[in-house]
């Protein structure tokens, strides 16, 4: 079994989101997918995917070539929302928006089941989002809660603490992924915006860290065992040495933070996943085996494919170079564990 963790679903068009607006929004202006700081050279989508639409749009087209050329059994799809945007009300109806969309396009109508999708809230709402968690959390192929990766805070701040008590409190991963489309965009680095399109995708995905290191160290996962995020947009690659960092600094001053009470690499197997990667790991196959031992990389990664921008990736591309276990382990076991999927169901 293959499990595609990471796969983002568009509009055939940027309007079609109105359809799904109730009146009062339905003629603000509102963000295009991709409307971004910084695109990719030759664009952020796979040109060959585009035609009647933006790629993706089409549940039939994405069916073929996520379970058919790529030998998929499950796709988690998680769409982008419009980032992150001033207004946060109108970013709030978007998610629901978004989330409505999904079930009426993609979930409702996949008689085969292997579609399975993501409630998208807004974090700058807290109340909003955990409305809209309650209302979808009772879907029967929602498997997770979505969020940006652009934030104004680190999610590990108590603003937040809400949301992810209610995911959760239903057993629902919360899922982090770059957004597009952004009204206001937050810098992609510690220091400020990036110059070019490859210092912001070096840079982006560190922004994981942060949250990362807030939620261990403010102790979110202390007090809801039963929470767990999925990083989507890689950087797994520099998990090992920041780590190791974040650890030293732990037994060095734990006194400052007696609510963490084991090593902060002690919660990952419990509470956190990544989703792969192009742009991440040793370019040598060989290689690739032994580095995945590293903080036990292996029962932390889950195959996602990022369909359909330009770095979408296949899963034998994925696995290269690593032993059977680690294979099964990234193209099924550990996505399986986290969403609860067996072959042919839900569990």
């Amino acid at each position: 079994m293959i499990i595609d963790a990471n796969v983002q679903p568009h509009f055939r068009y940027n309007s079609e989101i109105r359809r799904y607006l109730a009146a009062p929004h339905k003629l603000r202006a509102i963000p295009d997918v991709e409307q971004q700081w910084y695109q990719a050279p030759g664009g952020e989508y796979r040109q060959d995917l585009y035609g009647d639409g933006y790629p993706g749009s089409n549940p039939e087209t994405v069916a073929r070539h996520l379970f058919e050329d790529n030998g998929a059994d499950y796709a988690i799809l998680n769409p982008l929302t419009r980032g992150n945007i001033a207004d946060y009300l109108l970013n709030s109806r978007i998610c629901a928006a978004v989330n409505d969309w999904l079930v009426d396009i993609w979930l409702e109508p996949d008689t085969s089941n292997r579609f399975l999708g993501t409630i998208r809230v807004n974090p700058e709402d807290a109340r909003g989002a955990v409305a809209e968690i309650e209302r979808l959390a009772g879907h029967p192929k929602m498997v997770q809660v979505g969020v940006p990766m652009q934030s104004r805070e680190p999610y590990g701040k108590p603003v937040f603490e809400p949301i992810w008590e209610a995911a959760a409190a239903h057993g629902l991963p919360v899922a982090v992924h770059i957004n597009g489309g952004n009204g206001v965009d937050y810098a992609p680095t510690f220091a400020g915006h990036a110059y070019t399109y490859p210092g912001y995708a070096a840079f982006m995905p560190l922004n994981s860290f942060v949250h990362l290191a807030t939620l261990i160290i403010e102790g979110m996962f202390g007090r809801h065992p039963g929470l767990r995020f999925v990083f989507a947009d890689g950087g797994y690659d520099i998990l090992t040495p920041l780590m190791w960092r974040l650890d030293t600094f732990w037994m060095s001053m734990r006194d400052q933070t007696p609510w963490v009470d084991r090593f902060p690499s002690a919660y990952l197997q419990d509470h956190v996943r990544f989703c792969t990667s192009a742009l991440d790991g040793p370019t040598d196959e060989s290689q690739a085996e032994r580095w995945m031992d590293f903080t036990d990389k292996a029962d932390l990664l889950m195959y996602g494919s990022n369909y359909p921008h330009w770095s979408t990736t296949g899963p034998d591309a994925v696995v290269a170079g690593l032993n059977d276990a680690q294979r099964e382990k990234v193209l099924c076991r550990n996505a399986s564990e986290m969403y609860g999927l067996v072959e042919g169901s839900l569990l």
